[in-house]
């Protein structure tokens, strides 16, 4: 694998995580781990960095 196919695949599989962060905001999805339910603030917070990773992945393919 080369650098710019690494910094396409690892900005899409952020990206997919920001989006499905974002969707369990906005439709109010429940998540849970074991019994400790996942509040929604934490979701923001995945939001906000998988979106910067998926950002930086993205940007960087071309530079390879």
């Amino acid at each position: 694998m080369n650098q710019k196919s690494y910094y396409l695949t690892t900005g899409a599989v952020f990206l997919t995580i920001a989006v499905l962060h974002l969707l369990r905001v906005v439709n109010g999805w429940p998540a849970s781990i074991s019994t400790f339910v996942v509040p929604v603030w934490l979701s923001w917070v995945a939001v906000l960095v998988a979106g910067y990773l998926a950002y930086q992945g993205l940007k960087n393919r071309g530079a390879a």
